[in-house]
This record gives C-alpha cells, structure tokens and sequence, in this order.
C-alpha cells in the first residue's frame, strides 16, 4: 500500500509539472522575463484589441514599426550588409586589381574592419556602389540570398539568419496575432532586407522600408529589368524615418520599437499622435550573451534616446535582464 501511494504521489507531480509546462508555453512572450516593458506591452496590446477599453484601436489602425539593425538583429561588430558588401569585395576583386591599392577596398580585401570603419560615410558609400550596384533587382535578391546560406558571424560562428533576437520574433508573432501589422522601417538597404525579412520574420517585402539607391528601367535581352544604380536615392535613416512612414504606409503607427539613436525622430513621431502610443527601445546590456553597448558605440549609438526615454515614457527593455533567452 505503502509503495502504490508513492508511486501515486510522483504520477501527481508529473502530471502537475507537465501540465505546469504547457500552460507556461501557451504564455505571449515565453522568453520575455517579467519586466515594466513586457507588462506595458500586454496591457497595451490588451487593451487595443478590447472595444470596450478606452484605448481601443481600431484594426486599421493598430500598425506597430520596427528599425532592423539592433532591434531585430545583431549588429555588432558590423552591420551585417557591410559584412556582405565586404564578402562581395573579396568576390570581385579579381575583376578589380586597383583595389588592392585603393582604400577603402583594400582594408575590406584585408578583412579590417576597422580600416574600413574609418573611412568614413564616404568610403562606406564607395563599398555599397561598388557592390550592390550593376545588376538586376532580382540578381541582386539572388545574390543575397545565397551569400546569408553560407556566410557566418565572425564571433558567433553562426549563420546571420539565426541572429535574430528571438524575444522579439515572439513580440512579432504576438502582435500579428491580435490583428497588428507589423513593419520594418530600418536604416538598412531595402532590398538587401527584402531577401530575408519573410524567412526570418514573418514580415513580406512590401512591408519593408529601408535605404534605398535609384533603380533605372531597361530592355535586357529585349525583356524588361530594374537595373540598380550607384546612387544613392533616399536615406531612411533618423528624421527620414518619419517620413518613410508617411510616404509609404500612410499611417501614423501607434508602437514603434527602436535601438538607437538612428530611431530617435521615429519613436518622438509615432508616440507624439493622438490616442493610444507605445515606444519601446532595446537596450544592449548584455555582454555575456551578446554585446553591451550605448552611449559611445560608433554602431548602434544609444545616448539621446536613452535619456529622454522616461521622460517621454518609452519602455526601455534591459536584454541582459528582461530577456531570459535572446537569439533564435
């Protein structure tokens, strides 16, 4: 009697700890610790969706924003389309012997990353023409899209498609759940996001705003193409970002969610309307996990934002403390 009662005992604690393990599965935000920010975002959420709360928003109405570099993927040490600019280097130089001698192409053919950081905007231009123009847009989608099934983090070892933070695929997913539509607004070219935004976040090209370079119209074989330039065609970058938005979804959103100063005019715009607003910024605390980093980073610079965060009330989300996991 005495044994059956034991086993009985340890069925009920397992039943309970699996019963236990779904029910904590089944929670929004299962890598998201409690924190101020998850807790502002389920209320936030909450209540959008409820018609019978005062901040009710309605479905047309509920579009959420998120900057790219940062917020939804590493970016340390580099920006990942820089890396891939630099891979495109190594790729062509054999066409281009004068690199070897000419900066900013020859640090880029070393692999010096800082070299190459310190030519300035200029040289990083000179990469991106270099590299990312010449082509059709779809061989430019190819071209991406093979390079992301091989290249990897120099860190991480890791293939960049799996450096995306997991805690806000949750927060993508959960959002697209209740009726959100969620957008990328990122200081990242465009089309080199394009390639990869569905696959890794559920988000569709159209729904991606990013840099851009002009793109000319021409008869290739007697079929029709878009060729891309090397020029520059519109920065979507700080005070562009606002205007992205406007230009291309025609909304005001009513989240955004950034990492940088780079998102700084975005988060003031969309939490400056009328009704209901969240702003939310990642904060890269944890060093261990991945990279702490703020206020003097030359990649990913948090300092204004930062500090105005609580006075314009901007949920700041603490990665080494709010996060219980943080890549995919």
């Amino acid at each position: 009697m005495f044994k059956i009662r034991i086993a009985t005992f340890f069925c009920l604690v397992l039943v309970s700890c699996v019963i236990t393990s779904a029910q904590d599965s089944d929670k929004p935000l299962p890598s998201w610790k409690a924190s101020p920010a998850r807790t502002a975002i389920l209320d936030f959420v909450a209540c959008a969706i409820n018609p019978d709360c005062g901040s009710f928003i309605p479905p047309a109405e509920r579009i959420a924003v998120f900057d790219n570099d940062g917020t939804l993927w590493c970016e340390q040490p580099i920006y990942i389309q820089f890396a891939f600019a630099i891979d495109r280097v190594v790729a062509l130089a054999p066409q281009h012997p004068e690199w070897k001698t000419e900066q900013p192409f020859a640090a880029a053919l070393n692999k010096d990353l800082k070299a190459v950081a310190a030519s300035g905007e200029k040289g990083l231009l000179q990469l991106l023409a270099a590299t990312h123009a010449g082509m059709t847009t779809e061989e430019f989608d190819q071209t991406v899209k093979e390079w992301f099934k091989t290249a990897k983090h120099p860190l991480y070892k890791r293939p960049y498609t799996e450096l995306v933070y997991l805690p806000m695929v949750e927060l993508l997913e959960y959002l697209r759940d209740n009726g959100f539509k969620t957008y990328i607004v990122s200081g990242g070219g465009i089309e080199f996001m394009r390639a990869v935004t569905e696959e890794i976040y559920g988000i569709p090209p159209e729904q991606v705003i990013g840099s851009s370079g002009k793109l000319k119209y021409e008869l290739k074989d007697d079929k029709p193409v878009l060729m891309r330039l090397a020029e520059i065609d519109f920065n979507d970058d700080n005070a562009g970002k606002p205007v992205a938005i406007q230009k291309f979804i025609g909304r005001r959103p009513v989240l955004a969610f950034g990492n940088s100063d780079g998102d700084y005019e975005m988060l003031r715009w969309v939490t400056a309307g009328k009704g209901p607003r969240l702003g939310l910024i990642v904060h890269h605390t944890d060093a261990v996990r991945e990279v702490a980093y703020d206020r003097d980073s030359p990649i990913g610079r948090l300092d204004r934002a930062l500090t105005e965060a609580p006075d314009r009330g901007w949920q700041v989300v603490d990665m080494k403390r709010d996060w219980s996991a943080v890549f995919k």
